[in-house]
């Protein structure tokens, strides 16, 4: 099933802003006006990723309290532990106060639940454990707005907890810690709210470093990086000033275990981009935590050693590749039993099973978004409770949906796009049943289709290769700046083919009608070869194509439609 997709194409800039943005070229002026900059200083803050905005990581409600606790147990020499989510963005977090607190002498440990053992977040075990081993401060990082029992039962054992997270709080739910940082909680003055989990951590950090240590902030940046990127938090802002210079400086860095990760993902660390990131370091970083535990990835990214950096690279990457293998499998059945139910529930997707691994549920329902372009959740059946993983479209915000349920949930929490919850098995047909109640309020009567936005309506002659130089000066590029994209009208197919396996990708060679010609890729479009119009319309970005040492451009399709087809 392929869906049709809208396309958007902004309209042209105004004159005004065209007059502004006039040193730019005038592709550039377009893309940056789309982007919401219409003077020369906004543009200039963007394209050179300077904060427009206060930084200062003691706006953050909680900053004070929490750099005076640790501040003094570093001076006690008192026991810390920093305590992580099992994904990338809470395993690098862990790593970044680990690394910072012992630059600054701190007895310290990171310590990364058990998906399988302990499910997400903080648990009562967990800080029993930690206290019956000389813990006296907790500091989790990318978790814990969400657990206010667990947060009082650290104040009943004597266990000061500082929580750092950036998902959404409860409404008027905070847990009653010695100090909660997290941008979006009530009343909260730091001007932006998007930082992932490694970024709060990384204000700690500067928080705690101030001027003093400037290296040591800039080293723990690669970290800031991998977690935000792989996160999906939306590359504008600080993300995008953070990203930029974490890439920086991954491209030079000292951190054995990921000169070893690169090297088993194929990444030439000296180019590395956020592409690599999302498509290839972090879902072997994710790997670990979705299939065993995630204290491996952890290790990767604080080793020294590089007998130890190699085997573990070698492990996620095998790691990577059974998950792989596991998300094929469970998105074919997820489909099955989704579409086997849908009778009635055409606003979301649900499917859940004993057998499914609660590992990559969340991976399945991705899949099942992508291509339905609907709410879907994929769920594991336990004895007594199921844990679900939620993916969403922009229509439909999954966690506002799962807080209208909260009286039918052991817990949840998550983000507008994804999310996740616990519930007993007794409440699911009701969950399930008011959820869908919800999606169908708030999506009945919406042209539910995948939106693909372009930056301009361009002939093919304007495609340069000098457009690279160009558009490079938009990166880091991901989820909220997306890579520049165009659309160019009735162009001419001269030659067609299917590669890849199945031939699932189409190769063409592409002439506009003044004769200009460029080399095309479409990936899963090789179904269009069947019935191929002798001119179509296409909206495509442009890359560099490096192949067996030799350097071409290419258009890298990301749809196309018969030329004179609507939408």
């Amino acid at each position: 099933m392929t869906l049709s997709k809208r396309w958007l194409v902004p309209p042209a800039l105004t004159p005004e802003a065209d007059s502004a943005l006039a040193p730019y070229p005038p592709l550039l002026r377009q893309i940056l006006f789309n982007r919401g900059f219409a003077s020369y200083a906004e543009a200039e803050a963007f394209l050179n990723a300077r904060p427009n905005f206060d930084t200062d990581p003691f706006q953050m409600t909680g900053m004070h309290t929490a750099v005076e606790r640790i501040t003094r147990a570093l001076e006690a020499r008192e026991p810390i532990a920093i305590y992580g989510d099992y994904d990338v963005d809470g395993v690098t977090a862990t790593a970044l106060l680990v690394e910072a607190l012992q630059a600054l002498g701190a007895v310290v440990r990171g310590y990364i639940p058990n998906r399988f053992d302990e499910g997400y977040g903080l648990n009562k075990e967990a800080l029993d454990h930690l206290k019956a081993d000389g813990v006296k401060l907790v500091i989790t990082v990318d978790c814990g707005i969400r657990s206010p029992d667990e947060a009082l039962h650290a104040q009943t054992i004597g266990l000061d907890l500082i929580i750092s997270d950036h998902h959404h709080p409860a409404e008027g739910d905070l847990p009653p810690a010695l100090a909660v940082i997290n941008p979006k909680q009530h009343g909260d003055l730091y001007p932006d709210k998007d930082l992932a989990g490694v970024g709060i951590a990384y204000k700690i950090a500067e928080a705690l470093v101030g001027d003093r240590n400037k290296p040591l902030l800039a080293n723990l940046l690669d970290l800031v990086a991998l977690g935000t990127v792989a996160d999906l938090a939306p590359l504008v802002g600080e993300n995008r000033i953070l990203v930029r210079r974490g890439l920086r400086q991954m491209r030079e860095t000292t951190r054995q275990g990921l000169f070893s990760l690169a090297g088993v993902a194929g990444i030439d660390l000296r180019k590395v981009n956020a592409g690599n990131i999302g498509y290839g370091l972090g879902p072997r970083l994710n790997a670990s935590g979705r299939l065993e535990s995630a204290l491996a990835s952890f290790d990767l990214l604080t080793t020294h050693d590089l007998f130890q950096a190699g085997r573990l690279s070698q492990q996620l990457n095998q790691q990577n590749l059974e998950r792989q293998r596991i998300t094929r499998e469970m998105q074919i059945k997820a489909e099955e039993i989704a579409l086997e139910k849908a009778e009635g529930r055409q606003y979301l997707l649900f499917a859940a099973d004993e057998g499914f691994n609660s590992g990559v549920i969340g991976l399945a329902a991705s899949r099942l978004t992508e291509k339905y372009y609907l709410p879907a959740i994929v769920a594991a059946k336990g004895l007594e409770e199921t844990r679900g993983s939620c993916r969403s479209i922009p229509e439909f915000h999954i966690t506002d949906a799962l807080d209208r349920c909260t009286d039918l949930l052991v817990r949840h929490g998550g983000h507008a796009a994804a999310a996740g919850f616990t519930v007993r098995n007794e409440n699911l047909p009701s969950l399930l049943e008011r959820l869908i109640s919800i999606a169908r309020e708030k999506l009945d009567g919406q042209d539910l289709r995948p939106t693909l936005t372009a930056d301009a309506e361009v002939p093919l002659s304007l495609i340069r290769p000098e457009l690279v130089a160009i558009l490079s000066e938009l990166e880091p590029t991901g989820y909220g700046n997306r890579e520049s994209a165009f659309v160019s009208r009735r162009v001419k197919v001269k030659n067609a083919r299917t590669v890849g396996a199945d031939g699932k990708h189409l190769k063409l060679w592409l002439e506009d009608e003044k004769g200009f010609t460029h080399d095309a890729i479409g990936f899963n479009l090789g179904e269009w070869l069947k019935e191929m119009p002798p001119r179509v319309d296409v909206l495509f970005t442009y890359e560099v194509n490096e192949y067996n040492g030799r350097v071409g451009y290419q258009l890298n399709l990301k749809d196309m439609k018969a030329s004179g087809a609507s939408g």
